[in-house]
């Protein structure tokens, strides 16, 4: 438990990072009533799921159960341990700890923990080597040729700072070097992938850009040929801090306009992104050398109802801008595209035309169905076989099917498509009607199957009326921690014995032996284990959705102190779920008999 920390130290780190602010680094948050709401991005959320308490400082998805603290979020959100969330929130608040407060060697159980790659020590790895690319960069003579190359580009001096633009220089060992000079990890580098084999270099002559995830931490690099050899982009290797396929170049930069406007615009090239920040729009990130994915989508869901699409006007890019329609569909995003217009790269187009002429591209934007049918009287006009013809309309049919499963288009346009459908194939619309029921119910079964295999496992309470009784004490006592006087002078933590009641119990019942006042806040801070949270949470809603808490407390205390007898008959333990819900039903009632005969004494 968090317990083997300081808790005051723990306190002080959660105190000083409001959850509301770390949540919204990573999602959109809007106000509904007392609390916020959000896009759950520990599942594919379409709907906000995600509550967030301001006043509690808790979060709690309704749809896959995942809640807790603002540890908690870290620690899943950025796949943390409970030490190292400590760490990255720590330094998030500019709060300096040392590393006996955030080290342990042992697991709890006993023995050496299998080694791991840490990805807060990886980042400040990655920012080590940001730097020295930038110094690099700023040499006189070794940096003089890039610095010409980024002129001629006209990328000005303020944007090679903002985005951190560096210079991996042409000796293969330069990086090693500098990192044995300065004592830095090289076998924490060779992690990041940035030392490649016999202590070389991975990237050697090549103009850097860093790649920065959405709260800032560089989490990899993108490097430029300057010398035309090998290929003209390569990318850090996957990393438990970097997926190209779910990283966004520039979304740190660009997430709050994102937010703002409500669109996100997406190029392919840095020096695309870079060019249009500097021009004023504040709202354009690139992919990193991939097609749209379905991660690209689910991330900019969080943040944007919209998205423009700029691709080259050629046959790739036709290709690419095709597939990322679906992909934006099925994630529910309202998607666009444009084009620049003679043959230009969106980093040209806003050197000659502006930021005028850029959004004016991005106001021309063509909507989804109108490419879609674009090309599909292209392709059937053009193909003289009748497999190519078929092709064609299977893939507008498959789109359509996507917008219907993702609730994007409504009943009178779905009619006109099918009535244009119907007119160039010559095929009765109750025909198309009936190929667009079964494609969408296969992409129905499609999501479901995702949804099913995002959702995690159910908590185990246990069965029977002991372990009810269990479970119904933990959800009181979470919400009324007041009550827990009249039950520490009956039990102990012992008295739990299915498995994750027993923890729970331990670390609540610690919390509140030091301090009888404890919020839920302060309990989930002691936890390290996010599925102790998840349960704490859990236990948590449920008992405040019951309220009740003083008659719900009486009747389990009676049901332990029942099971705990000596002697006591323990056969009925695992009756059925709907036994223990009669039994405490009867509990309840007897005891509410108790209290009003009490009050007509008094009476």
């Amino acid at each position: 438990m968090a317990g083997m920390f300081d808790n005051s130290i723990v306190l002080e780190v959660q105190q000083a990072n409001d959850i509301v602010d770390v949540i919204s680094e990573h999602v959109s948050l809007k106000k509904k009533g007392r609390e916020m709401v959000g896009l759950c991005p520990f599942h594919d959320d379409h709907r906000p799921s995600m509550n967030v308490n301001p006043a509690k400082q808790i979060f709690k998805c309704f749809s896959c159960g995942a809640g807790g603290d603002v540890f908690k979020f870290v620690q899943m959100r950025e796949n943390l341990t409970f030490p190292q969330a400590l760490e990255r929130l720590a330094e998030r608040a500019n709060i300096r700890l040392r590393k006996s407060e955030v080290r342990r060697q042992r697991t709890e159980v006993g023995g050496e923990q299998p080694e791991q790659v840490d990805p807060n020590r990886l980042a400040k790895a990655n920012a080590w080597a940001a730097k020295y690319f930038q110094k690099t960069l700023e040499d006189v003579k070794i940096g003089k040729f890039a610095r010409d190359y980024l002129a001629d580009r006209k990328i000005s001096s303020e944007s090679i700072k903002k985005w951190q633009i560096g210079l991996a220089s042409s000796a293969q060992d330069g990086l090693v070097n500098a990192a044995r000079t300065q004592k830095a990890s090289l076998k924490l580098l060779e992690q990041a992938g940035l030392i490649a084999g016999q202590n070389q270099d991975k990237f050697v002559n090549r103009l850097m850009f860093t790649i920065t995830d959405v709260t800032g931490r560089v989490i990899g690099f993108g490097g430029r040929t300057l010398d035309d050899s090998g290929a003209k982009y390569i990318n850090s290797p996957t990393t438990v801090l970097f997926d190209k396929s779910n990283c966004l170049y520039g979304l740190e930069q660009a997430r709050h306009e994102i937010v703002a406007s409500g669109t996100a615009v997406v190029v392919e090239g840095y020096t695309d992104c870079i060019m249009a920040h500097q021009f004023g729009c504040g709202s354009v990130v690139a992919t990193l050398g991939t097609s749209l994915t379905a991660g690209h989508g689910r991330m900019l869901r969080r943040y944007a109802k919209k998205v423009i699409l700029i691709f080259d006007g050629d046959v790739a890019g036709l290709e690419a801008a095709n597939r990322a329609l679906d992909v934006c569909l099925a994630q529910r995003l309202d998607i666009k595209l444009a084009s620049v217009p003679q043959g230009k790269d969106p980093c040209e187009f806003l050197l000659t035309e502006g930021k005028e002429g850029f959004e004016r591209v991005l106001d021309e934007a063509v909507d989804v169905f109108q490419f879609k049918w674009d090309r599909l009287t292209e392709k059937f006009g053009k193909e003289d076989t009748l497999a190519g013809k078929r092709a064609a309309i299977e893939e507008y049919l498959d789109t359509v099917a996507t917008a219907l499963q993702a609730g994007r288009i409504s009943e009178i346009d779905l009619g006109l498509r099918v009535n244009q459908i119907s007119r160039i194939i010559g095929l009765d619309s109750r025909q198309i009607n009936a190929e667009l029921n079964r494609r969408l119910r296969r992409a129905e079964r499609a999501a479901d199957y995702e949804r099913r295999g995002q959702s995690g496992q159910a908590i185990d309470y246990g069965q029977g009326l002991a372990a009810a009784a269990q479970r119904e004490t933990l959800e009181v006592l979470l919400n009324e921690p007041a009550l827990y006087d009249s039950v520490k002078r009956k039990i102990t933590a012992e008295a739990f014995d299915v498995p994750i009641l027993g923890q729970v119990a331990a670390i609540l019942f610690e919390t509140l032996d030091a301090d009888a006042n404890a919020s839920l806040n302060q309990i989930l801070a002691r936890t390290e284990s996010v599925e102790l949270g998840n349960c704490m949470m859990e236990l948590a809603q449920a008992g405040q959705a019951k309220g009740n808490f003083e008659l719900r407390l009486a009747g389990a205390m009676e049901t332990i102190a029942r099971y705990a007898a000596p002697g006591q008959e323990q056969a009925d333990r695992a009756g059925t779920v709907e036994d223990q819900r009669q039994y405490l039903r009867r509990i309840h009632q007897d005891k509410g008999r108790e209290n009003r005969h009490s009050v007509g004494m008094v009476e």
